[in-house]
């Protein structure tokens, strides 16, 4: 083998039968979808129609889905929209999220904190999971919204949005869920999960990059975050990627066709993965991913290397390492200002700066194999050697 990509979490291959969907609207196609002539006709038709294809996936109305450029923008979206419709100049909308949540959350609700809204950060439990009784205890007067991801796109850790759902709906608070990472490999049913507000990314199942959805339910205030036309029910300015749309119509409809199966297989090739770096890998390891009763998604494994009576392992030089040995991967530390620093969701779970510094994410696709799972194990142990 010359490359193996256990990277699908970061992003997934585009489906051929998805561009081929999209490829007429790149081309003969072209139309803006708010001009009144035959081609903009064209695209409008294109664009709703899609949009029902998306609602209907997420027993969803077709009136309750925006279209953004992804699970980032959804997200900044459904906080400020949210937040900023709630408030008033005498009471300010309070947020409750988690310290494990993506960037694309932590960041929106570090800016809303220091406009004056009152944010409650919670941190999660040892296994990475925030409990429904965590959030009931820290719902004041002033909350109006908790966002929650449903699969956290590091650990692979559910959590139970169900049961949070519940509570949020008792204490008439609106709830918003970060599904990017398990919209598609789940067959999600917004009703049934409860949520008011739900972030989908297309890239992520197989679609196109830069176009994703924020599910609004019927009735919720959203303000917009980008202005500047009236497009999406004046709530999201600008000219609809109408290519990118179909794409992910398309994308979505095919990844909850296949989600149980393919979670049956994954959960395989997981099991394969944290067996062969129990068997075959010498020195410590820190499996990040829970096993046993905590519900995990089937695609990611985390792992950590603490030192082994020498040097860290530098996680960056880990992951260049895999990568010219032909392993496509993760770490759980990202460059930030020049520096590289730990996973905040790792450190958050406890783990010393060292160990939380020599992360790699092994996150499992649809065509992912057995032989591939060994070839990247063999060559995660030769890169190990090397390096203490």
């Amino acid at each position: 083998m010359e490359r193996v990509y256990l990277d699908h979490a970061a992003t997934t291959p585009l489906d051929p039968e998805v561009l081929s969907e999209m490829e007429p609207y790149l081309t003969e196609h072209y139309g803006n979808a708010s001009s009144v002539h035959q081609l903009g006709r064209k695209a409008r038709v294109a664009l709703e129609e899609s949009r029902e294809r998306i609602a209907s996936s997420i027993g969803a109305e077709s009136s309750e889905i925006i279209f953004t450029s992804g699970g980032t923008e959804s997200d900044n979206l459904a906080l400020k929209g949210a937040i900023r419709a709630e408030s008033t100049e005498e009471q300010p909308a309070g947020l409750i999220t988690s310290a494990s949540e993506h960037e694309a959350v932590l960041q929106p609700a570090e800016r809303l904190k220091d406009q004056g809204h009152p944010v409650t950060i919670l941190n999660p439990e040892q296994n990475g999971a925030v409990l429904p009784e965590q959030v009931e205890e820290a719902i004041d007067d002033r909350t109006a919204l908790v966002s929650l991801m449903h699969v956290n796109n590091e650990t692979g850790v559910k959590t139970d949005i169900r049961a949070i759902s519940a509570i949020c709906r008792e204490h008439d608070v609106l709830l918003h869920c970060d599904a990017v990472q398990s919209v598609g490999l789940y067959a999600l049913d917004v009703n049934d999960l409860g949520v008011d507000l739900m972030s989908i990314s297309g890239h992520k199942f197989h679609g196109p990059k830069g176009i994703g959805a924020l599910y609004v339910r019927s009735g919720v205030n959203l303000g917009p975050l980008v202005e500047g036309g009236s497009q999406e029910r004046d709530r999201r300015g600008g000219t609809e990627n109408v290519p990118a749309v179909v794409g992910l119509a398309k994308a979505l409809e095919r990844a909850v066709e296949s989600a149980e199966q393919k979670r049956k297989r994954l959960r395989r090739l997981q099991q394969h993965l944290i067996n062969g770096i129990d068997q075959s890998i010498t020195g410590p390891y820190v499996l990040n991913t829970p096993v046993g009763d905590t519900p995990v998604s089937p695609h990611v494994v985390n792992v950590s290397f603490p030192p082994d009576g020498g040097d860290p392992v530098d996680g960056e030089m880990l992951i260049l390492n895999l990568d010219m040995e032909g392993v496509l991967v993760s770490a759980g530390s990202a460059c930030t200002s020049g520096a590289l620093e730990p996973s905040h969701v790792l450190t958050t779970l406890g783990l010393e700066r060292e160990t939380a510094s020599a992360a790699v994410r092994f996150s499992l696709g649809t065509d992912t194999t057995e032989e591939e799972i060994d070839f990247a194990v063999e060559k995660l142990q030769t890169v190990l050697n090397r390096m203490r």
